[in-house]
């Protein structure tokens, strides 16, 4: 079975590898996306990521993501058995998926919160992240909403994502002060591999910095990365296309190849392994419909790396 880990300060038990579901209803059919849920419990898995704009970009795919994994926990009679992770407050995104600037003000946290239950079908959400930062909205006016949904028992846990370091702190700082509930761990993009845009140059998105781990391993607040094996970078994806095309990721690829072939698992393995093997606790999410892709993601947490084996897969 997969291992499971405590989220610090929750009563949450979670598998070390999370499922993201952004995919399921649209692109993968009820049925593909059944087979990966049953596969993913089987193994010991229960921590299934989706969203409230989730799957916004495919025709009529908007809310299809939480109205399926909804289905899937009710037809498994599964949700003492799952922890759900969802997120609201997402920015604009355009025509299709239209937002104001402040898109974390109160009102809209909550009828996102309120749209998200109705569609999972469930009266509580274990884990809920807000999906980005406006920047705008006071974190006091943030927690306090959230807190408000805590205690109407509509949430569990709160969480961020793709939200600065420094704005999650003041947030919890707030929340500390206040006798409230902060945010208990982050949500932003992560792998072995670095992508080759700069954190600010789209406000709404970030990937882990260096500083930002620094600041995870001081704070010890955990990490829930996604495109946790760079879309594919290390699974056999064409390495010279996409944001992960740069030398120095084309270098820890090959590192991870060696490594792989020293230990027995694949490059994939090895970098979810990397992840895994963190100062701070990292819970990565693997996206597939592929059973035999999902074992292998699985699979990694029975791989060890020491720390000097993950200096090196990173720095040679």
């Amino acid at each position: 079975m997969m291992p499971t880990l405590n989220i610090p300060g929750t009563d949450l038990r979670v598998s070390q590898i999370g499922l993201g579901t952004s995919a399921w209803g649209t692109s993968h059919s009820v049925e593909d996306a059944n087979a990966i849920f049953e596969a993913y419990l089987l193994a010991g898995g229960n921590v299934f990521d989706t969203a409230h704009c989730y799957a916004f970009w495919r025709p009529g795919g908007e809310g299809q993501s939480e109205r399926t994994l909804g289905e899937l926990i009710r037809r498994h009679e599964a949700r003492d058995r799952v922890v759900i992770c969802t997120k609201g407050g997402t920015c604009d995104t355009g025509p299709d998926y239209p937002r104001p600037r402040q898109c974390l003000r109160s009102d809209l946290v909550r009828s996102d919160a309120a749209q998200s239950l109705q569609r999972l079908g469930v009266e509580r959400i274990d884990l809920y992240f807000l999906h980005r930062d406006d920047g705008i909205t006071p974190v006091e006016e943030v927690i306090d909403t959230l807190n408000e949904l805590i205690t109407k028992g509509q949430l569990r846990w709160i969480a961020a994502s793709n939200w600065t370091p420094r704005r999650m702190e003041q947030a919890n700082a707030y929340a500390v002060a206040k006798g409230l509930r902060g945010f208990c761990a982050s949500q932003v993009q992560w792998s072995l591999a670095t992508p080759d845009w700069h954190v600010g140059d789209d406000p709404a998105m970030r990937h882990l910095t260096h500083e930002d781990r620094a600041w995870h391993s001081k704070t010890q607040m955990p990490v829930i990365p996604y495109s946790s094996t760079a879309g594919g970078f290390f699974a056999g994806v064409d390495p010279s296309r996409g944001v992960f095309n740069t030398a120095e990721n084309r270098s820890r690829l090959d590192r991870a190849r060696k490594m792989a072939m020293q230990l027995g698992c694949t490059p994939s393995q090895v970098a979810l392994a990397w992840l895994m093997h963190q100062p701070f606790k990292v819970i990565p999410l693997t996206s597939t419909n592929n059973v035999a892709h999902l074992d292998e993601s699985i699979n990694a947490t029975r791989v060890t790396l020491t720390r000097a084996q993950c200096e090196w897969l990173e720095n040679g």
